[in-house]
């Protein structure tokens, strides 16, 4: 059994990698906001808000992975994003990233294969019109990765994933008809949007032994959207 903190389990991926860990036989320590969710026999809960100086005091001597899922998808024009937007977007994607892995270190470094994983997204590689504020977190959360990775080697491993749009509730208005769907569907090769367990199993991939030669990188699970046409 290993311990595995998942900073934003309640819902879509981080929900669907704390069920696959569970499942798995290991214990999680997750995290929510606002959308409570219930501990189990293998699941602590608790509430935390990343925005603020919050603490990490229940967390095991021994952390085998860190996972910080929260974020936020606001799509509008340039002239229309306030630089108040881009800086909330950093705090929440980038900064409470930071707190939650500076808080984690000394656990981190108890284990025998410690991982961190953060998400980035498509839209830094791509470029796509109306993701200017997305785009620029989420990019300072590459850089990042690719920083801590040299930095922790060779105790801690540190990778991202960068999705395409997935049917989670923080792309509810992307997909909140049929016809969005079906659009958004058809921009990506594989004909379909992403779902949680897409990602979720990348996720538990690159926290396991298996990917224990994997550091520093960005792995794209996008239905082949960042190199297939």
């Amino acid at each position: 059994m290993k311990n595995y903190l998942i900073i934003g389990a309640s819902s879509g991926i981080g929900k669907a990698l704390a069920q696959s860990l569970i499942e798995s036989g290991n214990k999680v320590f997750a995290t929510y906001n606002q959308n409570a969710i219930e501990s189990s026999e293998n699941m602590r809960v608790h509430q935390i808000d990343v925005t603020t100086d919050f603490t990490l005091d229940f967390l095991p001597e021994t952390l085998d992975g860190l996972v910080y899922c929260p974020g936020s998808i606001n799509l509008k024009p340039f002239h229309r994003l306030k630089p108040e937007a881009y800086l909330e977007d950093y705090n929440l994607q980038v900064v409470g990233a930071i707190k939650a892995i500076k808080q984690c270190l000394p656990n981190l470094k108890k284990s025998e294969q410690a991982s961190v994983l953060m998400f980035s997204t498509v839209a830094v590689q791509k470029g796509f019109g109306f993701h200017a504020q997305v785009a620029a977190s989420k990019g300072a959360i590459e850089g990042l990765t690719r920083t801590l990775a040299a930095e922790f080697a060779p105790t801690i491993r540190v990778n991202a994933i960068a999705p395409s749009l997935t049917d989670t509730p923080l792309a509810e208005k992307i997909l909140n008809t049929e016809q969005k769907r079906i659009a958004n569907a058809e921009r990506h090769p594989l004909n379909r949007v992403g779902q949680p367990k897409d990602i979720a199993a990348m996720a538990k991939f690159l926290l396991g032994e298996e990917s224990s030669w994997i550091t520093g990188q960005i792995l794209h699970v996008d239905g082949g959207m960042s190199s297939v046409r």
